[in-house]
């Protein structure tokens, strides 16, 4: 099998060869030469240990107990090896592990012997395939200033099925799913985002690996779980991911208030909603325009208040969910804070929750539409519009109105207007200037008063009409 590598990744190997070392290209870098996709990380396996690693590489650092040394750009360079961006490039030793008594981490790590005892500890078998690079004998290989020539030629080693598997577009667990998902079961949400990553199933004995083991999901970190979660989100198939995560029970460990959402009907009188609320945000999720993660969550969460608020009248049948808005941003701030989301995201999570149902009445006074723009923030505003537009597709109707579209349009004419004192075209000292008054609070009571002004657009935002306003102020 023939494929193209960078030249560093043929010097690095190179030198291990001349060490007389085995190394491996393994991981997903594999996966992704297989399917012709870019690599974006690249993982290499050896039986050199972390020290005798370190002597070929005096610039790499090793600071772990699983055997990974981390190359870095300079490390090669100083070896003559061309690289052209800044890189890490981590290598490890075979491995061999013990229990797993915490169900995340093996108790102890031994060096393996062989690439295979490395390969059968692996999670899946689109994971545990190797490629040995051989040097395409046709090429001159002879060293030419800093330049080696990249290898091509590679020989695959599979003893799992893995190339088989991603034929078929199958994640299958190595050996023993139930074994594999006990020993980590970090792997069981792993399984589910590669999927969504690459639009694959699980297969059936492995899925129900995943359903019997669910409850070991709890020994793994917020961290981690927000990690799979956010990459799951920002993955070519978010929608279908979730409800791979619903379908294996996942979804009730990882975000029980979308599980709960399906039990929640929305079918009455007088509402538009035909199914009920978790199916509406999975579908307010899939039509969600936005490719970024946070946002697709916030399509995925933005009604999760309902749960809570719903009500139902017994003599007309009405379902009404009153204030579900404000109930829905208190749970996602409960939410962003076990799955561990930073201050930033946390707080952008709510806001896209909170002021999801707003009003594109085109009665609306400038105002009011100033006022939503303060709420949510300017540079929030795509994100709450690609979150409505999914809301809107997800209950069934258009990707927008006439409404919306003339929404958009004010949105941008007010944002021409001041927003604030300091949009005003005067300042503190030009006050102090123009009236000879020193620093203090009269200043800003002065600026405060022509920004009214300005905001009630009875006084342009014109520094010569400012001044003029401000004097005539002073003097009544």
């Amino acid at each position: 099998m023939e494929f193209s590598f960078p030249p560093y990744i043929a010097g690095l190997i190179k030198k291990f060869e001349e060490a007389n070392f085995e190394i491996y290209i393994v991981g997903g870098a594999v996966r992704d030469l297989l399917m012709r996709r870019t690599v974006k990380d690249w993982d290499f396996t050896t039986n050199a240990t972390p020290d005798e690693m370190l002597k070929l590489f005096p610039n790499a650092f090793y600071n772990n107990a699983f055997g990974t040394v981390g190359v870095p750009s300079e490390a090669l360079a100083k070896l003559g090896i061309t690289i052209e961006k800044d890189v890490v490039l981590e290598v490890t030793t075979y491995r061999s592990e013990g229990e797993y008594s915490d169900k995340r981490h093996p108790d102890k790590v031994s060096w393996g012997k062989t690439l295979k005892e490395d390969l059968e500890r692996r999670d899946f078998t689109i994971n545990a395939i190797a490629i040995k690079v051989t040097r395409n004998t046709n090429q001159d290989t002879r060293k030419k200033g800093n330049e080696l020539p990249p290898a091509s030629y590679a020989s695959l080693i599979d003893p799992f099925g893995g190339q088989n598997d991603l034929d078929k577009k199958l994640i299958r667990a190595v050996g023993n799913p139930n074994e594999r998902f006990q020993e980590d079961a970090l792997r069981m949400a792993r399984a589910v985002r590669i999927a969504a990553e690459l639009g694959f199933t699980i297969e059936e004995q492995t899925f129900e690996a995943i359903r019997k083991n669910t409850e070991l999901i709890e020994h793994v970190s917020a961290e981690r779980i927000r990690d799979e979660v956010l990459k799951l989100l920002a993955s070519p198939f978010p929608y279908e991911g979730i409800l791979i995560l619903k379908s294996s029970e996942l979804l009730r460990k990882i975000l029980p208030e979308v599980e709960i959402a399906f039990d929640v009907p929305q079918k009455s009188p007088k509402r538009h909603h035909v199914v009920d609320v978790g199916t509406h945000l999975l579908l307010s999720l899939r039509y969600c325009p936005s490719r970024d993660p946070l946002v697709r969550l916030g399509a995925l969460l933005h009604d999760v208040g309902k749960p809570e608020t719903f009500k139902k009248d017994p003599r007309t049948d009405i379902i009404t969910f009153y204030n579900h808005e404000v109930v829905g941003g208190r749970i996602v701030r409960e939410i962003a804070k076990r799955l561990k989301l930073s201050k930033k995201q946390g707080d952008k999570l709510w806001i896209l929750v909170r002021w999801h149902l707003f009003t594109v009445d085109e009665r609306q006074t400038d105002s009011a539409i100033r006022r939503f723009i303060r709420n949510v923030g300017r540079e929030n505003l795509e994100d709450i519009l690609n979150v409505r537009t999914g809301d809107r597709m997800g209950g069934g109707a258009t990707e927008t109105s006439w409404r919306l579209e003339l929404f958009k349009k004010r949105l941008a004419q007010v944002q021409k207007q001041p927003f604030s004192v300091q949009d005003l075209k005067i300042n503190g000292y030009d006050v102090m200037k123009e009236l000879g008054i020193p620093s203090g609070p009269k200043v800003g009571e002065i600026l405060s008063a022509l920004f009214a002004k300005v905001e009630e657009e009875k006084l342009k935002n014109n520094k010569a009409m400012l001044i003029k306003r401000m004097k005539d102020l002073v003097k009544s």
